[in-house]
């Protein structure tokens, strides 16, 4: 996935590199050279920088509020790092990640810090508020664990000193992720009380207290409601109403006909996290089919508000979503495949729209590709620039 920088006025893409944690060679003083994790593309040139290398499977990234980047690992002990100044940062490495809910050894701590007060789990989806409220998602298959563990749950990370300005940081010790606490969200079929279990997907909920290391554990003993593989997620920029709607693809198996879904979900009041406040409504958004399933990323289209959604599979398209409009539903008013990935074994991923909401970038992973080119010692992927989507019709 990607995220730009700066984010008002981008001149680089800032992308994870979803690969294992490996060593790839030797520096130069012959310290082991770890696999890059967070690199720069310039937008102007194409140059790409390695920022931070030696983390595992980094997965979702963000550009905070505050003006750092949030990179995130996409595994069962996955942390996330805040890097500071990140165009600034050159070959930073993680040289321990840190047990869960420790901190992590790095080559420049005044720059790069994992954050141990956010949970460890699998992260890719996420949406940071300008508060310094997390949102986001644990990449979980139910069955996991054992034949009838649930899946993912959501979480949501409430700083201990929210953010009341706007302005930028200029050291690591003022983010807002530096100290909070950390809750699931578990969904309750009734109005009065917080009934729970299968059947109850959907409807009002309220979030729970979990401890942050052991977040995906506390999820499962308190009840929080589980969900097949929660992946991207993002807030709705044309959203008008009290809280924040975030939406998010829950991927789901198309071999056993579950063929995923969008569920968006609208926090009334993001700073509260109370187990006996139902302060969040859940529902389905977008429902797959034999041709539209295994949703893996979504983007928002800036001033339309469509949503793209996209494939985690071979072959993978990229469909976009119209908002609900003025009918009876609640639901997307009707989606169009607008990109299929050519080769059979390639799928697209990390789908971002620019500000303007005119051009987008998507990469595209995993092409048997015999010449694929190395960077940094490290194979890659490619990256693409589709430009001229329309605003309106008139476009």
């Amino acid at each position: 996935m990607m995220a730009f920088y700066p984010a008002a006025n981008p001149t680089h893409l800032i992308s994870c590199v979803e690969g294992g944690r490996s060593a790839i060679g030797s520096n130069a003083d012959g310290s082991t050279k770890f696999n890059p994790s967070v690199q720069s593309i310039d937008l102007a040139s194409g140059e790409v920088q390695t920022l931070l290398r030696g983390m595992t499977s980094c997965d979702g990234i963000r550009t905070t509020p505050w003006g750092t980047i949030l990179a995130t690992e996409e595994t069962g002990t996955g942390g996330a790092y805040e890097i500071l100044d990140p165009l600034s940062v050159s070959n930073a490495t993680v040289l321990d990640r840190g047990a869960a809910g420790m901190p992590a050894v790095v080559t420049a701590p005044d720059n790069v810090v994992k954050r141990i007060y956010l949970p460890t789990m699998a992260w890719e989806g996420l949406e940071v508020l300008a508060s310094g409220v997390v949102i986001g998602g644990d990449e979980l298959r139910p069955g996991t664990a054992n034949a009838d563990a649930d899946g993912g749950a959501m979480f949501k990370f409430v700083p201990a000193t929210p953010r009341m300005d706007d302005s930028l940081i200029t050291d690591l010790a003022q983010s807002p992720l530096a100290a909070g606490a950390v809750f699931a969200l578990q969904v309750s079929c009734v109005d009065n009380t917080q009934q729970v279990g299968q059947g109850c997907e959907i409807g009002n909920a309220a979030w729970l207290p979990v401890n942050a290391a052991t977040a995906r554990a506390d999820a499962d003993a308190a009840m929080a409601t589980g969900f097949y593989r929660p992946e991207d997620l993002h807030a709705d920029p044309l959203y008008q109403g009290p809280g924040v709607r975030v939406c998010w693809t829950n991927t789901g198996n198309e071999d056993a006909k579950n063929y995923a879904e969008v569920v968006c979900g609208i926090d009334s009041d993001p700073l509260l996290a109370d187990a006996t406040i139902r302060s969040v409504e859940v529902n389905r958004f977008v429902e797959g089919d034999l041709d539209f399933n295994s949703f893996d990323n979504v983007a928002f289209q800036p001033g339309t508000g469509n949503l793209y959604v996209i494939e985690d599979h071979d072959n993978g398209d990229v469909f976009a979503c119209l908002q609900d409009g003025a009918d009876h539903d609640i639901k997307s008013d009707g989606c169009v495949k607008m990109l299929s990935v050519k080769p059979s074994e390639a799928e697209p991923t990390g789908f971002l729209f620019s500000n303007d909401g005119r051009t987008a970038f998507v990469s595209i992973q995993h092409t048997n590709d015999a010449n694929m080119p190395k960077v940094d010692d490290y194979a890659t992927d490619d990256v693409i620039m589709i430009t001229g989507f329309k605003m309106k019709a008139s476009d």
